[in-house]
């Protein structure tokens, strides 16, 4: 979204399309990891300062997201393919390196989180709603791959600023994450509410609707929102968006056909 992101299983026709499957398990990386981290790195709130809340920079989120525009987000994909661990942690910590190439631990990696938030969390203790300085710590807990600690920060966040769409959508993000799929989902809607276009928000809907909930009828809906209403979406995005629909219709025409097919066979075997 225990809730848990979509795993391989026989006994389900849409998990059976591994084109499909490996599609939106790519596009989900793209969209929650990639597209996160893209967003993090050219924001201001990486380097200590706010997140800019524009529709600019709402439309450059997301959509680019299923671009692979560098090498580091590329160290995530491995743990952001592996569903949510009930503590909130990955199956497998990829998100750095160690002296000698080890990987660090989800304990060091809580330590590197907790030294380079302290200069924030002393700030805080004067100013404790202080949404931006809020977000900049949730964004390094999640970036450490600490998502409940991400999601505790990105929600006081939009406790000091209930209409900021961008906290609600990073905090949908780290819900998924620890594992709060129907949470997650709770957070988009609400940003919707206050921004009914915002294409990180219905790309991210879409995405754990499909992953989370295995509903492509959910996810096509929420994207044939995200291409209506962003009409200055790039032709390279918007194509990238529809190629994903497609391959979505394409397993839900499967699945259908492999239902009326057992009905069918059922009907023949009554039939003698």
């Amino acid at each position: 979204m225990t809730n848990e992101p979509t795993r391989a299983s026989t006994a389900n026709p849409y998990l059976r399309s591994s084109q499909v499957y490996g599609m939106a398990a790519i596009c989900l990386v793209a969209g929650l990891a990639i597209g996160y981290l893209v967003r993090e790195s050219q924001s201001p709130a990486s380097q200590g300062q706010p997140a800019a809340n524009s529709a600019a920079t709402s439309s450059a989120g997301a959509v680019s997201g299923v671009q692979m525009p560098g090498t580091e987000p590329m160290k995530q994909m491995a743990a952001m393919q592996a569903p949510p661990a009930a503590n909130g942690a990955p199956a497998s910590p990829h998100a750095g390196s160690m002296g000698g190439g080890r990987m660090p631990t989800l304990e060091e990696m809580k330590q590197m989180a907790d030294k380079q938030a302290a200069p924030l969390l002393e700030k805080l203790k004067s100013d404790p709603n202080n949404s931006a300085e809020l977000m900049q710590v949730a964004a390094i807990y999640h970036s450490t791959h600490q998502f409940r600690e991400a999601a505790d920060y990105y929600g006081k966040a939009v406790q000091a600023d209930p209409k900021n769409v961008t906290a609600r959508t990073k905090l949908a993000t780290s819900l998924y994450r620890s594992g709060d799929v129907d949470g997650a989902i709770a957070q988009l809607n609400r940003a919707l509410g206050y921004a009914p276009t915002d294409s990180n928000a219905l790309f991210d809907l879409g995405m754990i609707r499909l992953q989370g909930k295995q509903d492509g009828q959910g996810a096509l809906a929420a994207w044939r929102q995200l291409l209506k209403t962003n009409p200055q979406m790039s032709s390279e995005r918007r194509a990238q968006v529809q190629k994903l629909m497609a391959d979505v219709m394409t397993t839900l025409s499967d699945q259908h056909a492999l239902e009326g097919g057992r009905t069918n066979d059922g009907h023949k075997t009554n039939s003698y």
